[in-house]
């Protein structure tokens, strides 16, 4: 593979993944605008970000199955399809519930591209590559929550929210083209898969019994709620409790992406030298210390608002080096069932991210302990599943 083929591919399955991201964070700017031209309150306008998780959530399982049976392209096109027209209908929508719904089902679209990119990974290229290509997709992908509601605050103040779902559409029909004429046929179509319900279980089943599956999934998926935790808790944390503008909250959520992607290239250098389980376990153990200092400090009420950035900084920093490995070891063992694998692997994460975020809301009122706690017990609990899990697959394997 060339080099300029291969950056286009990283190029186009980055764009893939990343519209799931700018579909969630392009609109959060409008809310306000959306609340009163839908005669309806802010907080039931957050719940098409709620309908857009579930749909996801949803999307994931739904498409696993589909991209197996059919091959990568032709339930991509669909997906893309449906995330077109739901963009367009939340363009000229009139009321809330309306609107509500086509979240859910522009969700059910975008999870095509999400599921698709990650099964397409392990179709291009060798499993000892995997982890190099998904921290390249990361950057694209931390790109997004820095670029996305910058980009969408301009566009909510200049033109209304109304021209946010249209450029949405119009990134669907980019990504649409690109991934048809510009991505190879990957997976030939396995006809002797069937779409009933008792078969699809069976598969998943088949793969939830993979030793490896289970360990790195788990462990990708506890680790990474972290970041749902601190993204669902940053607003409380920085706009009510520290009492920063919107416009300077923009800036530090800004300032933490770069923690994360930073990160996920030095992944990139550091395989060179350490295995994927290597930089898992570093990754894992570092992430433990910084949050459980985090919440010593935390307790005792040493933590200004500089001091909360730095320690949120570091612990975003040893995500971006295990969830790239994770996520290469969570694919690794499957070539039959990756679009199952793919979309199990990203119902998990998304599932556990949801919970962590649910909890987010529940405590985190006017303290940044609850948050930091839930951190804890995410990080904790990902290194004992993954000490445990590697037994099994040192067994097996």
């Amino acid at each position: 593979m060339t080099k300029s083929k291969y950056y286009k591919l990283i190029l186009i399955l980055g764009s893939l993944t990343a519209l799931g991201p700018f579909s969630i964070d392009m609109y959060l700017p409008g809310f306000e605008g959306i609340a009163t031209d839908l005669n309806t309150t802010v907080a039931k306008v957050a719940m098409s970000l709620s309908s857009y998780f579930i749909g996801i959530s949803a999307g994931q399982l739904l498409y696993g199955p589909l991209l197996d049976r059919f091959g990568r392209k032709k339930p991509l096109f669909i997906g893309l399809m449906v995330y077109i027209l739901a963009s367009l209908g939340c363009v000229y929508v009139t009321n809330i519930d309306t609107f509500i719904g086509l979240r859910f089902i522009q969700a059910i679209g975008s999870c095509a591209a999400t599921v698709a990119s990650v099964a397409m990974v392990r179709d291009l290229f060798p499993v000892k590559d995997i982890p190099k290509v998904f921290s390249m997709l990361m950057l694209v992908v931390g790109l997004s929550p820095m670029l996305a509601p910058t980009i969408g605050g301009y566009i909510t103040a200049d033109y209304g929210w109304h021209t946010v779902f249209f450029i949405l559409m119009c990134m669907g029909i980019v990504i649409l083209l690109a991934a048809q004429f510009g991505l190879p046929n990957t997976s030939v179509p396995d006809t002797t898969m069937s779409l009933k319900p008792k078969p699809i279980l069976r598969n998943f089943k088949e793969v939830l019994q993979e030793p490896q599956f289970y360990t790195y999934a788990l462990t990708g998926a506890m680790a990474f709620s972290g970041l749902f935790t601190y993204v669902a808790a940053s607003p409380i944390v920085f706009m009510k409790i520290f009492e920063v503008g919107p416009k300077v909250y923009g800036w530090i959520f800004a300032f933490m992406s770069l923690s994360f992607i930073g990160s996920s290239q030095l992944n990139s250098l550091l395989l060179r030298k350490y295995s994927s389980q290597q930089l898992i376990f570093g990754a894992l153990f570092c992430q433990s210390i910084v949050s459980i200092v985090f919440l010593i400090v935390a307790l005792n009420g040493w933590l200004g608002m500089y001091e909360t950035i730095g320690m949120l900084f570091l612990f975003l920093a040893c995500l971006g080096i295990s969830n790239p490995n994770t996520a290469g070891l969570t694919m690794a063992p499957f070539t039959k069932n990756a679009g199952s694998a793919s979309a199990l692997m990203g119902a998990i994460q998304l599932g556990l991210g949801a919970l962590a975020s649910f909890f987010v809301g529940l405590f985190v009122i006017n303290s940044i302990v609850p948050m930091v706690a839930i951190m804890v017990v995410s990080t904790l609990l990902a290194f004992l599943i993954l000490n445990i899990g590697r037994k099994n697959i040192i067994e097996i394997h």
